[in-house]
């Protein structure tokens, strides 16, 4: 073999073979060293842990709120019924400084909650009409409540309550909406009661856009909602009403936190004739009128009022605007206001008082006077009543204030007065007052007792006893003629008759004891009445000094 190699190589024409290279492979170059192992490894663990907040992190949303008070990111929760469903991630302000916005990440099973409706605040503690609220986070410190909507429309942008809503969206019931002259002392979550039983609160209030009037929503959970039909009645359980009748002292009120907080309460009329039916349960949203308390409340519809005006010839101090109308006791309407009025036919200055006055508050009385009928026929019978002797009187309604009232009623001896239909508003012709009336009186009965002559009246009658006594002589002088028998019984008589108009001459001579005792007796009539009329005088000023007694002056 090494012959035939040296031929081939001492030949050049014969090809070597090509002989392959022997490859080399490094055993090292292909191992993972275990050094790369723990940052892999945490890497996939990184990853991972992304993954799952990624896929356990919930929406983004954004809630303004007035004041950044309480509020911390990073540390500052947001809670479902105590149950962390978010944190608070970032907070800024808004774009005119006016509000603070927070940034909020909600968990992934918290996106039922960025949705139309729902509704967010900031739970610190809190006085409110429904209690004492948020007295854990005092220690825990301040959170944000969150009351989820029902709304399935997603959104990311919310504005934030000033106060906790009263009650939770899911909550059973039925809202409604009242309408009063002003709030009084209701505030939000306040209670609302039927039969003392509190069945609700006082959801929101706010004003009328014309300012004339207050707009309050409650509501009344179930099942107590089926309560409020359409004939209920809503009015003020606030405070203590505290009422006077024949029956002694009544005091009423519905709980001792509506004292303290105010309250609303209701009630439903009963059909009041067997033809009537039960009045249908009140629809969501359904409007009712809040009266200022339960007697108001109950009271038959008034119907539209008949405006009257009334002129006096008097002082009305002591009448003012809400003062009753009367009707021999039924109370049917008030007085819309009080002023003066100049007279230009008689160059006087005269009271004037408006009144409103309800026709339907007369019962059956009030068919005469149907809301349909024409105005014209309505006035012509307001004549005929004028002419029957119907008039207006201011009366005494409370001697220790001094507080008048209008009495209508009829005055058969009331002389005739003027009725203009054509008026408006029409006028109801007016009578004295009682005071007025007792003062004209007095001074009907001075003026007679100072038109007396009592000199004349004592000479008249001295003139008298003379004439007499002159005619008893000349019977004594026709006596002595007469016949004998009959003279000692005439001269008797005669004897009698002297004594007689002796002692009746001497009682009535001008210094005579009877005539003085007369004098003096007229003197002190004339003194009683006017002190009565300084009475009247005095009372008509001050009514209260009857009760007070009069004031001491100092010198």
């Amino acid at each position: 073999m090494n012959t035939d190699t040296q031929s081939a190589a001492a030949d050049p024409s014969i090809v070597q073979p090509e002989i392959a290279r022997p490859l080399v492979w490094d055993r090292r170059r292909g191992r993972v060293s275990l050094v790369w192992i723990i940052p892999i490894v945490a890497a996939l663990i990184g990853l991972s842990l992304v993954a799952q907040a990624l896929w356990q992190r919930g929406p983004t949303i954004t809630v303004t709120f007035a004041t950044a008070e309480g509020i911390e990111p990073g540390k500052t929760k947001v809670k479902y019924k105590n149950v962390d469903i978010g944190d608070v991630t970032g907070l800024a302000l808004s774009a005119d400084h006016a509000r603070v916005v927070a940034t909020i990440d909600l968990a992934k099973d918290a996106a039922p909650f960025a949705v139309t409706g729902s509704r967010f605040w900031v739970v610190r503690p809190r006085l409110a009409g429904s209690g004492i609220s948020g007295l854990g986070t005092l220690l825990s410190g301040a959170y944000i409540g969150v009351d989820a909507g029902q709304s399935h429309e997603a959104r990311n942008a919310f504005v934030g309550e000033e106060e906790p809503p009263v009650v939770p969206s899911d909550m059973p019931g039925r809202r409604f909406i009242l309408h009063a002259d002003d709030v009084g002392s209701l505030d939000i979550g306040s209670p609302v009661f039927f039969r003392r039983v509190q069945v609700g609160h006082v959801e929101s209030f706010a004003l009328d856009p014309d300012g004339r009037r207050t707009t309050m929503g409650i509501f009344v959970k179930a099942p107590y909602e089926r309560f409020v039909t359409t004939s209920s009645r809503f009015w003020h359980a606030s405070g203590v009403d505290l009422r006077m009748d024949a029956s002694g002292l009544k005091l009423e009120t519905q709980s001792l936190a509506t004292i303290l907080l105010g309250g609303i309460a209701f009630e439903s009329l009963e059909p009041s004739g067997s033809g009537q039916t039960a009045a249908q349960t009140a629809e969501e949203g359904a409007h009712f009128n809040l009266a200022a308390d339960r007697v108001e409340a109950l009271k038959s519809p008034d119907g539209a009022p008949e405006s009257l005006v009334l002129h006096f010839q008097q002082s009305i101090r002591g009448l003012s605007a809400g003062a009753p109308v009367d009707f021999r006791g039924v109370e049917i309407g008030q007085v819309r206001s009080v002023s003066v009025e100049y007279d230009p036919a008689g160059t006087d200055f005269v009271s004037s008082a408006r009144i409103d006055v309800y026709p339907q508050r007369l019962g059956r009385v009030s068919d005469v006077f149907p809301e349909t009928m024409p105005q014209d026929r309505r006035r012509a019978l307001l004549a005929d009543l004028v002419q029957r002797g119907m008039r207006a009187q201011l009366r005494s309604g409370n001697l220790l204030t001094g507080q008048l009232y209008v009495a209508v009623d009829f005055f058969p001896q009331a002389s005739p007065a003027r009725f203009d239909p054509r008026l408006d508003p029409l006028e109801l012709p007016t009578v004295p007052g009682d005071l007025q009336e007792m003062q004209q009186q007095v001074q009907n009965i001075l003026r007679k007792l100072d038109t007396l002559p009592f000199d004349t009246l004592g000479q008249d009658a001295h003139r008298l006893m003379v004439a007499t006594e002159t005619t008893v002589t000349q019977l004594g002088g026709l006596a002595r003629h007469a016949d004998r028998e009959t003279m000692p019984e005439v001269r008797l008589a005669i004897r009698d008759l002297r004594q007689t108009l002796a002692t009746v001459q001497g009682s009535i001579a001008g210094d005579s004891p009877l005539l003085q005792d007369i004098r003096q007796t007229l003197r002190g009539v004339t003194d009683a009445t006017r002190s009565v009329k300084a009475l009247t005088d005095g009372l008509d000023r001050s009514p209260e000094s009857l009760l007070r007694g009069k004031k001491e002056t100092t010198r």
